[in-house]
């Protein structure tokens, strides 16, 4: 191919599709690899229900060396898509991460972070004769050491009240009206929340840049990648796959250019305000209203942080602090409009509905 197939699924082996893709066209990649669990047994719950594990073909592999290769392979393509000042993101648990972090490392890469993704509602050990497996592990490298690459490290900031980005994400697992099913049972094994790439995709790239997911499945990134103005390309083996992402992605609505502004808390009892945007509570665009005033009006961006109607732009604190000219906390002063009632309520509301959805968030029968 001579020309990167922008916002397209391209069906068939990741492997062979990435090696007919120009060299260092690709700003980002987002990867789910297999992750080889390796299953020897079916589970079942206390109830003597079957467990929905990772069963599929495309999750097994005769041993540890084959599963070597195949990674060392689709790595070496990656390097080669990716630009010098590119980053490329990988997601795994035990089972696989460690093996693909030293591959990395082999084949140049040099690792930035490793993130840990905090499963506020993780399955829990029915077997009970080990810990809960409650996080995954997100490797992010960039492709050659030294060189520059994108961290929005203020967008970060703006969605974390202004407070450091840590390493340590809190998010529930992929569940509810976001959960794709297919006759009442998950269409994927290991679909991801929005929210998790919303966040790398908002820390590690810029509008207009290229995010290649070469196991797209059923298209998180795509449809996030569609949110934020940026462009992505995805890779499935799966035709069924593939036809879900392209109806999923065909229903985003890109977030408007002038929202795209240029989670974890410091305890467990708070959330940040990007949180309520990142989780889908708030929209980047959507409007807040000062102390319930219909003419005093800021807009939400897509970092978390909000644009009052004279071009002030901060976070929810700093804003209200600039209108009245004192400290002040922009929970008990920005009302949004609620969809249902048509009634101006505190953004407090949608907080506290948000806390208790991450701190008390149970699984769900179907995880």
């Amino acid at each position: 191919m001579s020309q990167l197939p922008l916002n397209q699924i391209l069906i068939g082996d990741c492997i062979e599709i990435m090696q007919q893709l120009p060299d260092e066209t690709v700003d980002c990649i987002f990867a789910d690899p297999p992750y080889n669990l390796q299953l020897r047994q079916e589970l079942y719950r206390p109830n003597r229900t079957k467990v929905d594990a990772v069963d599929e073909a495309w999750d097994q592999f005769e041993s540890f060396e084959a599963y070597d290769r195949f990674t060392t392979r689709w790595l070496t393509e990656a390097r080669r898509l990716l630009k010098p000042t590119g980053t490329l993101w990988v997601i795994g648990t035990y089972h696989n991460i460690f093996r693909i972090g030293k591959i990395m490392q082999d084949l140049g890469f040099w690792i930035l972070n490793d993130i840990v993704w905090i499963k506020t509602n993780p399955m829990p050990n029915f077997r009970g004769v080990r810990f809960t497996n409650a996080h995954e592990t997100l490797i992010w490298a960039q492709k050659e050491q030294g060189k520059p690459y994108t961290f929005n490290y203020h967008a970060m900031k703006a969605l974390n009240d202004d407070l450091q980005m840590r390493s340590d994400w809190c998010f529930p697992l992929c569940t509810g009206r976001e959960r794709l099913k297919v006759n009442g049972e998950k269409a994927h094994a290991t679909q991801k929340p929005e929210a998790l790439l919303y966040r790398v995709i908002l820390a590690s790239t810029k509008p207009g840049d290229v995010i290649l997911d070469p196991f797209f499945g059923t298209g998180t990134t795509g449809a996030v990648a569609k949110r934020l103005g940026r462009h992505w390309i995805g890779i499935e083996r799966d035709a069924h796959y593939a036809a879900m992402a392209q109806q999923r992605i065909e229903a985003i609505t890109p977030i408007p250019k002038h929202a795209l502004g240029a989670s974890r808390s410091r305890t467990r009892r708070s959330i940040p305000f990007g949180v309520l945007v990142e989780c889908g509570y708030l929209t980047p665009g959507a409007p807040l209203y000062f102390r319930a005033n219909p003419t005093q009006v800021a807009w939400v961006l897509a970092n978390g942080h909000i644009r009052y109607r004279d071009g002030t732009e901060g976070s929810i604190h700093a804003v209200a602090r600039h209108l009245v000219d004192a400290p002040c906390n922009g929970w008990e002063v920005w009302y949004y409009k609620d969809a249902e009632t048509g009634m101006l309520l505190p953004i407090d509301t949608l907080r506290k509905r948000a806390l208790s959805a991450l701190t008390h968030a149970i699984p769900c029968p179907a995880e």
